[in-house]
C-alpha cells in the first residue's frame, strides 16, 4: 500500500475515532450530566413545574388554564365558570390562525398594533364582559378599574399569572358564587400574591391555578 493510501486510511481512522469520542461526550455524557444536575438540584423545574392537588397532577405553574362551564346547546363558545378565578382572555385576544391558547400546539401573540381598530374593539368588548361577569349585588365594577391584563393576552398567550388588581376585582364574584365572605377570598389572593423576582424584576403577580386550588380547599372546609 502506497503512502497516499496509508495517509487516507489514517485520516479515516482518526475521523471515526473523533466521531465516536464526540458522540459519547456530547451525545451521551453531557446530556446525562445535565439531566443529573437538573434532577438533583432543580427537580421540580426539570419535571415541568407540575402542580398537584388531591394526589394528582392538575397542571403546571408555567402554563395557564381556562375554567369553563360545559358548552350550552346553540352556543359556540363555552362561558367562564363564575365559581373560579379566571386568567387572561382566552377568546379573540388569545388566539391565532392555527391554534387557540392553552391547547399547547403553539403559542403566540395576536400581532395587532395599538392603533388597530380590531384590537380596540376586542379590548372594549372584553372590558364590558369583565364588568358584567364580576358585578354582583352590592358590588359594581367600574370600567375604569379593569386592569390591562384582564382585557389583553400575553405575548405567548399562555401566561399562568394575573395581576393582584385583576385578582382583587374578581374577589366579590368568587365569594358570592361559593358562599364565602369577601374577607376570606381576599385573604386567599393576598396570601398567594408573589412579589417581583429578586425584588426588582417584573411585577407582582398571582398564579391562577394555585389560587383556585387554595379556593377549592377553602370551599371544601365549609
Amino acid at each position: 500500500m502506497n503512502n497516499s493510501a496509508l495517509h487516507t486510511v489514517r485520516l479515516l481512522g482518526a475521523g471515526l475515532r473523533a466521531l465516536l469520542v464526540l458522540t459519547l461526550v456530547t451525545g451521551v455524557g453531557y446530556p446525562l450530566a445535565v439531566t443529573g444536575v437538573a434532577q438533583g438540584l432543580f427537580r421540580d423545574r426539570a419535571d415541568g413545574s407540575a402542580i398537584t392537588a388531591d394526589g394528582r397532577i392538575v397542571g403546571s405553574s408555567l402554563i395557564g388554564q381556562t375554567y369553563l362551564l360545559p358548552p350550552q346547546e346553540g352556543r359556540q363558545t363555552p362561558r367562564p365558570d363564575p365559581r373560579w378565578f379566571h386568567g387572561r382572555p382566552a377568546n379573540g385576544l388569545g388566539t391565532n390562525d392555527v391554534n387557540t391558547r392553552y391547547r399547547l400546539l403553539l403559542s403566540g401573540a395576536t400581532n395587532r398594533s395599538g392603533a388597530s381598530e380590531e384590537l380596540v374593539q376586542w379590548v372594549t368588548e372584553a372590558r364590558a364582559a369583565v364588568v358584567e361577569e364580576n358585578s354582583v349585588p352590592g358590588f359594581r365594577v367600574d370600567p375604569s378599574d379593569v386592569p390591562a391584563d384582564a382585557v389583553t393576552s400575553s405575548g405567548s398567550g399562555l401566561d399562568p399569572h394575573i395581576s393582584p388588581a385583576y385578582a382583587a376585582l374578581q374577589v366579590h364574584r368568587v365569594a358570592a358564587r361559593n358562599g364565602l365572605s369577601v374577607q376570606e377570598v381576599g385573604q386567599l389572593v393576598e396570601d398567594r400574591t408573589e412579589g417581583r423576582t429578586l425584588g426588582f424584576i417584573g411585577e407582582p403577580r398571582v398564579n391562577v391555578l394555585e389560587l383556585n386550588i387554595a379556593l377549592q380547599d377553602l370551599v371544601a372546609k365549609q
